[in-house]
């Protein structure tokens, strides 16, 4: 899709998923799931050490247990401009917010 990203952001907060280094998570992502998208390195996305991006996303949409990331996977759809539109579970799979998606668009 035009004018649409994802960005991912690793985190080894939720049963060690991602205990490697950045090159090694990165390679194991490109080589298992054949990703093309941008990874950032590894992050916080919960506690003491959150990266605020995470704070600031947290902050907008909650999730059904709360603000905390409760495991990989979660989802955040973003406007063009800053604006958090919708927060979606770990296990709901991309097809499923593709209108959401296309409509903001």
């Amino acid at each position: 899709m035009e004018d649409f990203e994802i960005l991912d952001f690793p985190c080894n907060q939720f049963g060690s998923q991602a205990k490697g280094t950045n090159k090694e998570i990165k390679d194991f992502c490109i080589s298992k799931y054949g990703i093309t998208f941008k990874q950032f390195e590894k992050i916080n996305v919960n506690g003491e050490d959150e990266e605020p991006l995470y704070t600031y996303l947290k902050s907008q949409k909650t999730g059904i247990a709360g603000k905390d990331i409760k495991w990989n996977f979660t989802k955040f759809l973003v406007d063009r401009n800053g604006n958090v539109i919708d927060r979606f579970p770990p296990m709901m799979k991309p097809e499923k917010i593709e209108e959401k998606i296309k409509d903001l668009l």
